[in-house]
């Protein structure tokens, strides 16, 4: 078993932020959320992405089943402690549009959140599927499976992920050009901040069939492999789970409110 542990740098002296790459197949990767951008006093949040960093993912598949049945197949560990989170205030987004404002909307969450409310502690979930989901595959299985034609070529590639340097100290959160502005809509951006995106095994499934059906499947790999590697190949830090419309309920019921 492959475990995802956390590796994230940043480049502290030029007041930017930058993510680290995610070690995939022979060794072990690390969870991208740090506690480098997030309120001064947010223990619980700083607590919780201090458990996110040990909880173990893995992504050493080489089959998985249509219905996962067995919790040994997501990131049970890690998505507990998200259901389990103590602080008061916390937001589950459901989000599946690539190409809508979706980063925009849980970055404004959190700052009217932190900035206007004082809610330090304030928890943005991104539940993420439908063509969201391709932002959660990282350049490999982009360019190996040309994830780019199921976004109707509205992406060339996966700029989501691509962290933009920026100041990020709380003293620049009136800065446009800041991470706190719309330089921050990136996922390695969000997740410097707190956000945990939600991955959907379910998304997955359905991806290989539309890759396996348009003919995109080089190794001419069975569907229960090619759904394996695409979990092996989730950017840094995403959590995983057997499905994200059977998880936003389990949110809700812990108190998460629901955004979409």
């Amino acid at each position: 078993m492959t475990l995802d542990s956390s590796r994230r740098t940043a480049l502290v002296s030029l007041g930017a932020l930058a993510v680290g790459t995610a070690a995939l197949a022979a060794g072990s990767s690390q969870a991208a959320t740090t506690a480098q951008i997030i309120p001064p006093g947010a223990q619980e949040l700083g607590d919780l992405m201090s458990r996110l960093r040990g909880a173990p993912r893995r992504r050493d598949f080489k089959s998985v089943p249509m219905i996962l049945e067995q919790s040994e197949f997501w990131d049970n560990e890690a998505l507990k402690e998200i259901i389990a989170y103590r602080g008061t205030h916390k937001q589950v987004w459901d989000n599946t549009n690539l190409a809508g404002p979706w980063l925009n909307l849980m970055r404004n969450s959190i700052n009217a959140q932190v900035f206007s409310f004082g809610h330090k502690d304030f928890l943005a979930v991104s539940a993420t599927h439908g063509t969201a989901h391709l932002a959660l595959f990282d350049h490999v299985m982009w360019e190996k499976y040309e994830l780019a034609t199921l976004t109707g070529d509205r992406f060339k590639t996966n700029t989501l992920t691509v962290p933009k340097p920026a100041p990020s100290a709380f003293a620049r959160s009136e800065d446009p050009d800041s991470v706190f502005g719309p330089v921050g809509d990136t996922i390695p951006a969000l997740q410097e901040r707190g956000v945990v995106f939600l991955a959907c095994h379910n998304a997955i499934w359905e991806v290989t069939a539309k890759l396996i059906a348009s003919g995109k499947n080089p190794d001419h790999a069975a569907h229960e492999a090619v759904a394996a590697e695409l979990t092996n190949h989730l950017v840094d830090g995403v959590v995983l789970t057997p499905g994200i419309v059977a998880t936003i309920p389990e949110l809700q019921q812990a108190g998460f409110h629901y955004a979409a």
